[in-house]
Order: structure tokens, then sequence, then C-alpha cells
């Protein structure tokens, strides 16, 4: 909003031309959305407690410790992250630009659906919410709205490729087959990242790294000068998503304010889905959904050890892990929550440095 409404302003006043700068907007989204998350946080978990007495029902299946030291904590933290990164991202961004309005779309409706899943939980009073093929089906419905919305707006012959990392030249085609594998893209982001949401600041801190990674390569995309000395696929006004990027790193941060450990407050359905859901929409639309695989490999890790577990003990009444997702194996191995945290941290970062290494090396 502040650019559609000063940037024009800046052959007048010279100070305003400042809003025409990708980077000092995405500063800004940054900063505005850390700012609205220190400042809600707390009014908004006192809230939380209040409409929560017993906090989030815990799995009776789950690591025994968590009914000691989870119990009572409150969730829905996620609507945290969600005004701050909505909010500061209708301030800075340039809301004529469609894909920014694509990728809000998946982030706003995705948590939607996240809330009215940890909605039942908190109402019913267990770790139930709404039924795995309903969720999907809204997913798939509201990915599908956004990747036709996208698909509009690339010009060819981006409109259905999939770039390749590391070769330069490639572009897959898959025709109307896109609209699929694009929606595929963005409903496995979001459950990935809900199966990673498990202990104290565990899902945050990768998002955050990965939409760190993200606000580079939105930027690098959308600029015609850079795309072609790293020989990356240009998609002219794809940087405008480095603003909701800076502002989804922004929330993060204030939200892991309160979710470091011991957390005061988890992000839940409506923080995970919301979240996976905007990663996979900005991979859609810059061309990098296969480069997410990789700075979100820990995400793929964890999806992995679930399908495996239920695979093997479908198939041979045996379990690979002895808990899944990959954090809960670890649990019951005798690693301490923080010990799992910051290793997986430290992956996550390796495997971000790895992706943005696609960039340039090709």
């Amino acid at each position: 909003m502040l650019y559609n409404l000063l940037a024009p302003l800046a052959d007048q006043h010279q100070v305003f031309n400042l809003f025409r700068y990708l980077t000092f907007r995405t500063g800004g989204a940054t900063m505005t959305a850390l700012f609205i998350a220190f400042v809600l946080g707390p009014s908004l978990i006192r809230w939380l407690k209040s409409r929560q007495r017993g906090g989030q029902p815990i799995r009776e299946d789950g690591p025994e410790s968590h009914l000691l030291t989870k119990k009572g904590t409150p969730t829905m933290g996620g609507l945290l992250i969600l005004i701050g990164l909505s909010v500061s991202t209708l301030l800075w961004a340039n809301l004529a630009n469609p894909y920014v309005w694509a990728v809000l779309l998946v982030t706003i409706g995705f948590g939607a659906i996240g809330f009215g899943d940890d909605w039942l939980k908190l109402t019913r009073r267990n770790s139930k919410g709404l039924p795995g093929r309903l969720k999907l089906v809204f997913q798939i419905a509201i990915g599908t709205a956004a990747t036709l919305g996208i698909a509009s707006t690339v010009a060819e012959p981006l409109t259905f490729g999939v770039a390749v990392p590391f070769f330069k030249d490639v572009l897959i085609q898959l025709s109307w087959f896109f609209v699929p594998f694009a929606v595929f893209v963005m409903v496995g982001a979001s459950n990935a990242v809900n199966l990673t949401d498990g202990l104290d600041g565990l899902a945050i801190v990768p998002v955050m790294i990965a939409g760190g990674c993200f606000a580079l390569i939105a930027y690098l995309s959308g600029n015609a000068v850079f795309a072609n000395y790293l020989q990356i696929h240009h998609v002219p006004g794809a940087g405008e998503l480095a603003v909701l990027c800076g502002a989804l790193v922004g929330a993060g941060l204030g939200f892991l304010w309160f979710n470091a450990p011991p957390a005061m407050v988890f992000m839940g359905d409506t923080g995970s889905l919301s979240l996976g859901g905007a990663l996979g929409a900005i991979s859609v639309v810059t061309k990098h959904e296969l480069v997410l695989a990789i700075i979100g490999g820990l995400f793929v890790l964890e999806t992995v050890s679930v399908i495996v577990q239920v695979a093997s003990f479908k198939l041979t009444g045996r379990r690979v892990f002895r808990m899944a997702p990959l954090h809960h194996h670890f649990e019951k191995k005798g690693w301490q929550e923080p010990t799992i945290v910051i290793r997986f941290w430290i992956i996550a970062i390796v495997l971000a440095l790895i992706g943005l290494a696609t960039l340039k090396l090709r």
C-alpha cells in the first residue's frame, strides 16, 4: 500500500524514492512484521489461554515426556504469524502485483484450514481435528485457484514449465499437467511443515531459513540483469515476493520469541499449514519448485520418515523408526529436545546453502 501511495510522489519528494526499492521495502516488511508480533504476542497468548483452559490436546501415543512438558500450552499461535505477515505484506508490497495476491490466497486460505482444524481439536478435546480428506480437498481447491492465477500471469515459455536445478537451459514443459504438479508442491510443502512442527522452535526456524532463501531467489528471478548473469529464468514481477518473504521472516522471528523452549504457545496447524503453503506458492512463481525440495530438505526428511514408517508397518508389520516423524525417533532414543532442535536447525542451514548453490552451479 505504501508503494502504491508514495512511490508515485518520488518525483516531487525525493525521500519517497526509497519506496521504489525492493530491498528497502523488504527490510521494512521484516521489521513491521516483527514489531506486530512483539506487540500482539502477549495479549494474543493471554486470549488463547483464556479460550483453551487445558491447552493443546497432546497425542497419547506420542513421547511420554510431552504429557508433562507440553500440557497446558495453548496452540493456534500461528495467528500471530498470519497477522504479522499479512498486515506487513499489505503495507509494504506493490498491491498491483498479482503474484502477491496469489501467494496471500494460499497463505491465508491454508491458515484458515489449519484454524478450523485447531479449533475442532480444542472443542472436542482430542488430537483429531478436521478429517484428513476434507483438509486435502480444501487445500487442493485453494492451490488450484492460485496455480491458475499464477499461470495466467507468467509469460511463455515459463507458463507450464518446470526448471531443473544445475541446468541453465532445461525447462520441462508439462502443459496442463503443470497444474496438479504445482498444487502438489503447495499441498506437499504445507503438510511437510505441519509434520515437522512437533518440538519447541523446531519448525519455525527452518521455515525462516527457507523464507530468507526465497527472498533472495525472488529478488534475483525478478531482476532481468541478475537473472541473465546467473542464467536462471527471469520472471518479471516475481521480485515483489521478496517483500512477502521478508514479512514471513519478521513474523517468524516474533513468533520464535514466544515459541522458544519452553514454549509459551504452539503455532498449531494454523501456522504450519499456512507457512508451508506460502513457501510452495513462492517456489511455483519463481520457477524453483525443485530447489524448494533441497532448501526445505528437512521437511522432506520428516515427511519421508512418516511414509516409510507407515508403509513398512502395513507391509511387514514392523516399524523402521521408534516413532515417526523423525524428531520423535530421536526423542525415543533419549536425545534431549534442545539437542534435536539445534541439530535439525544445522541440517536446515546446510541444505539451504546447497539449495542456494544451485543459483550459480549451472
